[in-house]
């Protein structure tokens, strides 16, 4: 064996020396002699075994430590015999009641004492009450010198009979370690011997430099090719980033953000968008009420109160027939959970200034049946327009804008649909593929009973689109649910763009 072109460090001939006295190590034992750094002894084995002048075998080893309720027992005793103590002076018996707060214990604690003694028909329960039937002594002395020995050697060797009864009562908890084992090899014992031991630096002071100090240092060599540990930094969620990346879109394209409460008023969300109070989505299976306070106020401008009144009962002013009912303001102040996104369209066509055109990003609530395109909690794009030359064919180009460029959609279809706050009405899918076409949500012009009560005489657009699921058709996301996911190496790793 040649050892003239091994290069060997102070630090690596002390660690060969002590594995050379001590003919096997572990990782931590190195650095308790050396008194070296754990990582530093870590880099040294790891170099010595890469050049063959020590062997590392990684080792599992089980260790046993005292849990919360084992360290309890060893100050206070096993509570069994805790009981028997005080049965021993009361031979009429305890009631069970009484002793959680005789004996300090919890109630966990007492019925396993309890159960212990019962089932080796050392005592008996009439009526609530513990009774002794036999006298006991020495009961458990063999358990508490085990845990007693296990608190001063987590290495203590334990019958395995006994080491179950002692985990199955919550005492003991068995940690399985792993270390590595170091030996010195035969070219490592050779080595030490016949070759020349140097200093080396890891880098160059500007004295070393200047004194020309540096020509007779060795300098520590490094693995270029080898890939560096990765570091996961911190970084926005990557569907917070899609969010902002959809409002900076519509920003561009011309649109306000228009905002609004989370906690909502039926008039909002519903009757100043002529849905009608007995329709079935205002019952308690599609919206969250809010149990206290239960009502809040209407809006301060009455005339605007009695404009949504008046087209409900009669449909004045706009020649409809409305609903045909009592309108009931008290319905009307009930609140809810935002279960739509359209609630804040409502609130903005109050001030509204025309041209105009509006944009939300809205947290909505509905009591949905959760699966891959459905929560109970999501996101909704919302947004209106309004301007006198405005017509449908510019509310579907609109969309099919939305879902091309910001969800990267290749098909787009629509079809007719229905809402009672919109005519004519469609909805959006997107083709996504592995779950085919998935709605994206619904649109039309807000019919005259809702601009009418705020004096809007132009067309004004609307659309309400799930934003969650724009972006499970850009990522190819199968489930919903993975938006909200905790998964690390998907949020490590998903493309933020």
């Amino acid at each position: 064996m040649n050892t003239d072109s091994i290069l060997i460090t102070s630090e690596m001939a002390a660690v060969l020396k002590h594995l050379k006295d001590s003919g096997s190590l572990t990782i931590d034992e190195i650095a308790e002699i050396t008194e070296l750094s754990h990582a530093k002894v870590e880099q040294i084995t790891l170099r010595l075994s890469r050049d063959d002048l020590a062997t590392r075998e990684v080792k599992s080893i089980n260790k046993i430590w005292l849990t919360e309720e084992g360290n309890e027992v060893l100050s206070k005793g096993f509570p069994e015999n805790l009981i028997l103590n005080e049965l021993n002076n009361k031979p009429d018996g305890i009631p069970i009641a009484h002793l959680s707060s005789l004996l300090d214990l919890s109630r966990q604690a007492v019925n396993a004492g309890v159960g212990h003694l019962r089932k080796a028909g050392i005592i008996k329960i009439t009526k609530g009450v513990l009774i002794p039937v036999k006298p006991v002594s020495d009961l458990n002395q063999e358990l508490e010198d085990i845990l007693r020995s296990v608190s001063k050697d987590p290495l203590f060797p334990i019958p395995k009979e006994i080491r179950k009864i002692l985990s199955n009562r919550g005492f003991i908890e068995v940690k399985e370690r792993q270390y590595a084992s170091v030996q010195i090899t035969k070219l490592g014992s050779k080595a030490l011997s016949d070759s020349e031991i140097v200093e080396t630096v890891s880098r160059l002071t500007s004295d070393q430099i200047r004194s020309g100090q540096w020509r007779s240092l060795q300098l520590k060599s490094y693995n270029v090719t080898s890939r560096p540990k990765k570091f996961p930094v911190g970084r926005k969620h990557p569907y917070l980033m899609f969010l902002d990346e959809v409002k900076q879109k519509l920003i561009g394209l011309g649109f306000t953000e228009m905002r609004g409460p989370l906690v909502e008023s039926e008039f909002w969300n519903f009757d100043a968008l002529f849905q009608a109070q007995d329709h079935s989505a205002r019952e308690w299976s599609d919206v969250y009420t809010i149990k206290h306070p239960t009502h809040g106020t209407l809006p301060k401008d009455k005339e605007l109160v009695k404009n949504v009144q008046l087209v409900h009962e009669t449909g004045e002013p706009t020649g409809s027939r409305g609903w045909r009912y009592r309108w009931d303001p008290r319905k009307a102040a009930q609140l809810i959970l935002r279960p739509q996104g359209t609630s804040v369209s409502a609130r903005t066509l109050y001030h509204l200034e025309i041209p105009a055109k509006y944009f939300c990003i809205a947290r909505c609530y509905r009591p949905d049946s959760v699966d891959a395109v459905h929560l109970s909690e999501f996101n909704q794009l919302e947004g209106i327009s309004c301007d006198p030359s405005i017509t449908f064919r510019t509310l579907l180009g609109l969309l099919k804008t939305f879902a091309t460029e910001i969800a990267g959609a290749t098909k787009v279809r629509f079809k007719p649909d229905y809402y009672p706050f919109t005519s004519p009405s469609a909805e959006l899918s997107a083709y996504h593929p592995k779950l085919g076409f998935i709605e994206f949500g619904g649109s039309g012009i807000f019919r005259p009973e809702v601009t009418a009560p705020f004096g809007i005489t132009d067309p004004v657009i609307a659309w309400g689109l799930g934003v969650d699921r724009l972006y499970m058709v850009k990522r190819g996301i199968n489930d919903i649910r993975e938006l909200f996911t905790q998964n690390l190496e998907w949020l490590r790793t998903v493309p933020m763009t």
